[in-house]
């Protein structure tokens, strides 16, 4: 697939700008100027730039300065939303090299607490749970080939730029192989025999991998039974569970290496 011109911001899809033949590992599209410039700051190759006329010397002008070389395509803001499909938030896009993706063991490497996200498909979820392990001192995340591409653009968009700061790579063996890096494993899951998220013995692992799964019907039976430990997080008002995203920032609090006495 040859990704040429306005095309790119237009006629591919997600899954063709992966495929996109310009670089070896493909595009993605990051939306609005201070997501854009977060993956600047963190080394990402950009490929070109979709903006509002206004914005060229306007929110738009230190980035075109920042990239001097791509090309720049620009209109009114009907014209770029009939164009795009969408109404561009903040009125600028940018397409960016994808980079090679890290091995798992280096991701594991030197790490503390990671994130594994197993099946989860929201674009919005997967963009939040990157934002809250920005903030809350996660050291990596990982993801199971059935999870949402982190580099979706409303994924992007969601995580404000933290898919860009936080190392994250594709898990392709079972989650209780971290237990070879030395991980011990907590699945976020409601079971008989599942621990309080504050239960002292959690954050006395000096390396964990905390497991948060789908949306709707959580983490497989399978990986819950080889996880270390099965967790829960303490619930009032008859309420069972909290979104995936939700749970994920309350178990990066309270597990975090940076939470730990």
């Amino acid at each position: 697939m040859e990704a040429s011109g306005a095309d790119i911001f237009s006629s591919l899809t997600e899954a063709q700008l992966r495929q996109s033949r310009e670089v070896e590992t493909g595009l993605f599209i990051a939306e609005s100027p201070k997501v854009i410039r977060v993956a600047l700051d963190a080394g990402y190759e950009p490929f070109a730039l979709l903006c509002e006329r206004k914005h060229i010397t306007g929110d738009a002008a230190d980035i075109i300065a920042r990239c001097p070389d791509i090309p720049v395509y620009t209109g009114e803001r009907n014209v770029l939303a009939s164009l795009t499909g969408y109404t561009l938030t903040r009125g600028v896009l940018c397409a960016m090299k994808r980079r090679e993706m890290p091995k798992v063991e280096e991701i594991c490497s030197g790490a503390s607490r990671v994130v594994v996200i197993d099946g989860v498909v929201d674009t919005t979820n997967i963009g939040a749970i990157f934002r809250s392990a920005a903030a809350l001192g996660i050291d990596g995340v990982l993801l199971t080939r059935s999870s949402c591409d982190p580099l979706n653009r409303r994924a992007v968009r969601v995580s404000m730029g933290s898919v860009f700061l936080v190392p994250w790579t594709w898990l392709d063996a079972p989650v209780q192989s971290l237990n070879d890096y030395g991980f011990k494993t907590a699945a976020m899951a409601l079971t008989d025999d599942s621990i309080s998220l504050a239960n002292p013995i959690l954050k006395s692992e000096p390396r964990l991998a905390i497991v948060m799964g789908t949306e709707g019907d959580g983490l497989p039976k399978q990986t819950i039974a080889s996880a270390d430990y099965v967790v829960r997080i303490p619930m009032s008002h008859g309420v069972d569970s909290l979104n995936v995203a939700a749970a994920s920032a309350v178990a990066f609090w309270e597990l975090s290496s940076f939470n730990i006495e």
